[in-house]
């Protein structure tokens, strides 16, 4: 299946997932994504600025339209947005075309790791960690939903979670070679 040996990353803001990304990516050898990053490169704007011109239903067709693309290439890591998973067809491209890990973190966790940018317009007039926990209430469900694996990022160095989910994607590799002899 195309697309099939690739890993995924999802879950909250502040959870960790791009820089686990990068750190993935280098240790696998692979092309790293971050679907954000793309839509931003494509469009020539920032996500704040997305959503003030389009509002959140406009910048979740672009992620969707990018997500869709990126689940095409074979052999990547890609860092999806925390919303990602609000659009039942991105959930299922990504469960369809590759291996998910959710990062699970806590909502005190996210505001502390999301005070240290501007670039999170969900927060934009929210006191962070109600408006971060209420964000989870919602969407944890579907992370969980979408998730072959989880592994908290509550308090871990970057490095130690992204040998965990390695760890984990390499045997979940294994068993399936096992499977189809």
């Amino acid at each position: 299946m195309q697309g099939s040996n690739n890993l995924y990353l999802i879950g909250p803001m502040g959870s960790g997932k791009t820089a686990v990304g990068k750190q993935l990516a280098r240790m696998l050898d692979r092309p790293f994504f971050d679907s954000d990053h793309e839509i931003e490169k494509a469009t020539g704007i920032s996500i704040p600025r997305i959503f003030e011109l389009e509002g959140e239903e406009g910048f979740r067709r672009r992620e969707h339209e990018t997500i869709s693309a990126l689940v095409k290439q074979d052999g990547i890591v890609m860092a999806t947005g925390g919303g990602a998973v609000l659009d039942p067809a991105n959930r299922q491209l990504l469960r369809a075309h590759g291996w998910v890990a959710y990062l699970e973190t806590s909502a005190a966790q996210q505001a502390e790791r999301s005070a240290r940018t501007q670039h999170r317009p969900l927060l934009f007039g929210y006191d962070p960690e109600q408006r971060l926990a209420a964000l989870y209430r919602i969407r944890e469900p579907l992370y969980r939903e979408t998730a072959d694996f989880i592994t908290s990022t509550d308090r871990c160095k970057v490095n130690r979670v992204a040998e965990v989910v390695m760890t984990a994607f390499k045997a979940s590799r294994s068993n399936e070679m096992v499977s189809e002899s």
